[in-house]
């Protein structure tokens, strides 16, 4: 009896513990079950801290060295200290011009509160228009620039023009840096830094405009956007430490609302984005909160940037607002259901379609209550772009004509692949993209994935930052094929893309796993390859580029105009004070700059009525009566006319492109361009 009793007393307890002593045990459990950590050896942290150290120090020699060959290739071309105030200024042509001359106006002013009162109520510029030249124009980094420069006493050392370019050239630094730390991220080598900036500089004609168009918005933009890239990159990684993680949080937040402050055209760019992350978290891929954390950041770079940017309408309006809205209300409907099962497919389904409608939706909505003018210019050039309709608008058919908004050239593929870029680049996305679908149908099948990934794996495609990317990539490089301009928005993703993928062991160990390689072992030769094939790379740009990178540097060009010299020294020299002089919109940004005279027109073409006056002065050179010429030029209080031997002469490059000709068009004396 006395052994039958003990099991059923002991079953008894079982069924009715005491709660205090489930916890209790509970807890000792889990302490027993916790692994200790097993402390590192001295001699691989001291391993981790000289690699981490010397791929900062690689990153920072990277980012001035490219800093030092802009402002060397600058002097070389223009010239440049050697030359008189006046010169010097008529090196920055067309809307660059204009920026600059609003930081020249910014010194001049008594204070800063006086020079901002004096750019947001300008009467001074425009004949016969008063305009908020800040919110017009952007001209953020001008008030920044101004303010550095006289609070740092910079005024007692330096030239106000050699501070401004400094300024940007630094940016230029700060955003090699970033591409390199970027695929340093994604790699785990700075190996991949280090051919990133090599790609970076030798394909400059196709990745940047800062050599011969400084003071362009993107300039100062895309440095930011390059760090919040390369913070997002390391955010959205699996195997970071809070610290990492809050630091790339912080990081994100303050540079996603600084570009969004420095460009006009930012949350367009910043739509990809979301766009791109969106379609991760569709995939599924355990980042969804940290996704829905960077919503959190666009939402707040909108609001704060609607605030300080005079509330503009345009950001209201924005795809990139719908969609994060979108977004954030689909979260909320969601429901919660077990992964991997069928109805929790059904419901991804059903998320991706409530997203797309939702977006829709809002942003109509949006642009039917809030007062707005944004770009619908650009939206009836996308049209007829596309061929969805026909225009015999003189503004639309010249946008066409311009080189940067035609479709890419072969001389742009022709380049890349000739610094062997493109082939790099096209082998490591197709790999990633292929990786990513086997992840997918992986995940639709309803097979588990690893939460740790391994380099014997052979899954790069499961690397949330790296789905990302492909994604990014993608969206960018379609809308560069059809717009050359967005190159340079694409092509530097590129050299970041390419210089990873061929540094990262983990690619060629995917691409080993398809080949089934059994002959050498696979993870050895990805090791080899990973460090064998971007030192190839490198000795053969080294050989093949750097003697035309010194050559460059040794050629003492000169930037030579007589004629504008002339011109402008005879309007300081001669003109009323009030005159108002009337020309072509890029030949007024100069006269702005080097004489402060009023014009009739400005080379801007995110405004309706800047965009008609600029169509108006260009009557000059059509078939147009002269007294249909007069009545134009005194409409706008012009009392000097400059008409240009260049556009009276042009030979287009393009038939049908020539001024003279889209304006017979669009006055109706020839019937077509052809």
């Amino acid at each position: 009896m006395a052994e039958d009793e003990g099991p059923t007393i002991e079953l008894r307890q079982r069924k009715k513990p005491k709660s205090s002593e489930n916890k209790e045990s509970a807890k000792e459990e889990e302490i027993n079950s916790t692994p200790i950590p097993e402390r590192v050896p001295k001699h691989i942290l001291f391993q981790r801290f000289a690699k981490i150290f010397i791929g900062c120090l690689a990153a920072v020699i990277s980012g001035m060295t490219y800093v030092l060959y802009l402002s060397a290739y600058h002097e070389r071309k223009f010239w440049f200290s050697n030359r008189q105030e006046l010169e010097r200024e008529i090196t920055f042509q067309g809307d660059s011009a204009i920026y600059y001359s609003y930081y020249k106006d910014m010194l001049k002013a008594p204070s800063f509160e006086r020079g901002v009162y004096e750019l947001t109520h300008n009467n001074k510029t425009v004949s016969l228009k008063t305009i908020n030249a800040v919110q017009q124009m952007s001209l953020y980094p001008e008030l920044i620039a101004s303010i550095l420069y006289q609070a740092t006493g910079s005024n007692e050392i330096i030239e106000p023009v050699y501070f401004y370019i400094g300024i940007v050239f630094g940016l230029q630094g700060i955003y090699v840096t970033a591409l390199f730390v970027t695929s340093w991220l994604m790699s785990g080598t700075w190996l991949a830094g280090m051919l990133t900036v090599a790609w970076f500089i030798i394909n400059r004609v196709d990745t940047t405009r800062v050599e011969y168009s400084i003071p362009l918005r993107e300039n100062w933009a895309l440095p930011y956007f390059a760090c919040q890239v390369a913070a997002l990159t390391g955010y959205l990684k699996s195997n970071l430490n809070s610290y990492g993680e809050r630091f790339c949080y912080l990081l994100m937040s303050a540079s996603t609302y600084t570009f969004m402050m420095m460009w006009e055209y930012s949350h367009y760019l910043l739509f990809l984005q979301a766009i791109s992350l969106f379609l991760l978290d569709s995939f599924s891929l355990e980042q969804s909160d940290k996704v829905h954390e960077v919503y959190r950041i666009y939402i707040f770079s909108l609001f704060l940037g609607y605030l300080l940017q005079f509330e503009n309408s345009a950001l209201l309006v924005s795809p990139l607002l719908s969609l994060v809205v979108a977004l954030m209300l689909a979260k909320c409907l969601q429901l919660n259901v077990k992964k991997e099962t069928f109805v929790a497919k059904i419901m991804k389904v059903i998320n991706f379609y409530l997203v797309c409608t939702l977006t829709v939706t809002l942003n109509v909505i949006m642009k039917m209550f809030v007062p707005h003018k944004e770009n619908g210019h650009m939206l009836k050039f996308l049209e007829v772009k596309f061929g969805l309709n026909m225009t015999k608008n003189f503004t639309m058919n010249w946008l066409l004509c311009q080189e940067s908004l035609q479709a890419p050239s072969q001389d742009f593929f022709l380049r890349l692949t000739q610094s062997s870029l493109l082939p790099f680049y096209i082998l490591v996305l197709v790999i990633c993209f292929l990786s990513m679908i086997q992840v997918i149908f992986r995940r639709i099948s309803g097979k588990s994935l690893k939460e740790t990934i391994t380099l014997e794996d052979g899954r790069i495609g499961e690397r949330p930052e790296i789905i990302y990317h492909v994604i990014h990539t993608i969206l960018l490089g379609s809308l560069a094929m059809v717009i050359e301009g967005l190159k340079y928005l694409w092509t530097p993703y590129v050299c970041m893309l390419a210089a990873f993928g061929v540094c990262s062991p983990e690619l060629w160990m995917t691409l080993f796993k398809w080949l089934r390689l059994r002959t050498v072992h696979p993870v050895l030769l990805a090791l080899i390859l990973s460090t064998a094939v971007p030192t190839i790379i490198g000795l053969s740009l080294w050989k093949e580029f750097f003697p035309r990178l010194i050559t460059e540097l040794m050629e003492l060009q000169e930037f030579y105009d007589p004629d504008t010299v002339e011109l402008m020294t005879w309007i300081k020299r001669q003109a009323p004070v009030a005159a108002v002089f009337a020309g072509s919109p890029q030949l007024m940004a100069a006269i702005k700059l080097c004489t402060g005279w009023m014009v009739t027109s400005l080379p801007l073409y995110n405004d309706d009525d800047f965009l008609k006056r600029n169509e108006n002065i260009y009557q000059i050179y059509s078939k147009r009566s002269a007294e249909d010429i007069y009545k134009i030029l005194t409409s706008y209080k012009a009392n000097y006319l400059i008409v240009e031997d260049a556009i009276c002469n042009e030979v287009g490059t393009t038939r049908g492109c020539r001024v003279k000709d889209l304006l017979d068009i669009a006055n109706g004396h020839v019937s077509n361009l052809s």
